[in-house]
């Protein structure tokens, strides 16, 4: 009985104007129709269709201030989703890897809806593994007490941010090693603790994010085992993010 929905679903995903306003909003951003009918590539009107398209299938939510309505991802699940199909299209036989400078600085380091992906998230994830902080249960992760220890350690009360229906910890396969990082509630508030204190920094018009020389120091020292590759510093690195949660973030205007 699913089945009809399923296809719905992935009828809308599935418009390349629809899928390019989608992977826009991976970041946790939420975008104006304005800058989302520019990224998709088609006309203000056009985009104001697939908009409405898309909130009726519950795949967007939209907030309002003042004349402007701004558009984002109706909540992790559908970032997860498009995750999850971003690991599918990935999969070509020739299995070439990422080949532009773009796709490069998204496989290194990048955010998944509210929380790190890439190689950055995959270094993250191994050494909580690796280092007995986690441990896993029904499909899921649970932090074990020294785990408990090393969050706090690092600035973040679990207690706290474990809060609410969502799932603490959790694994999101990444579509571009083919390997989980770390989701749920935690792993968003690890990547708003880098966030707040300058060890991550957002790259301006990307979902790419850079980790400085200060945070790297800092990982490594507050999380044994951490091993992140030396990155290239793009040019258009922003300043640090003054919002965590997905929603509303400061950005220039495109268009």
């Amino acid at each position: 009985m699913n089945g009809p929905y399923l296809a719905e679903i992935a009828h809308l995903m599935g418009d390349p104007a629809r899928a390019n306003m989608l992977h826009a909003l991976m970041d946790g951003r939420a975008l104006t129709a304005k800058e989302l009918a520019f990224l998709a590539g088609v006309a203000p009107q056009t985009a104001s269709g697939h908009l409405a398209k898309l909130m009726q299938g519950g795949l967007l939510g939209v907030a309002v201030q003042g004349r402007h309505r701004y558009y984002r991802l109706a909540g992790p699940e559908v970032a997860a989703a498009l995750e999850g199909l971003m690991v599918l299209s990935g999969g070509q036989a020739n299995g070439r890897r990422l080949p532009s400078r773009v796709g490069a600085d998204l496989a290194r380091a990048r955010t998944c809806y509210d929380h790190f992906a890439g190689r950055l998230g995959i270094a993250i994830h191994d050494a909580l593994v690796a280092g007995g902080h986690l441990t896993v249960a029904d499909g899921g992760y649970g932090l074990t007490r020294s785990g408990v220890a090393l969050f706090a350690g690092l600035g973040i009360d679990p207690a706290i941010a474990s809060k609410g229906k969502r799932a603490a910890l959790r694994p999101c396969l990444d579509w571009s090693e083919r390997r989980p990082h770390l989701a749920g509630s935690l792993a968003a508030a690890m990547a708003c603790r880098c966030f707040e204190t300058g060890w991550v920094k957002r790259v301006k018009d990307s979902r790419a994010v850079i980790l400085t020389d200060e945070g790297r120091a800092a990982l490594e020292a507050g999380l044994p085992g951490f091993r992140c590759d030396e990155p290239e510093v793009p040019s258009r690195l922003s300043g640090a993010s003054r919002s965590c949660e997905p929603g509303i973030h400061e950005h220039d205007a495109i268009g």
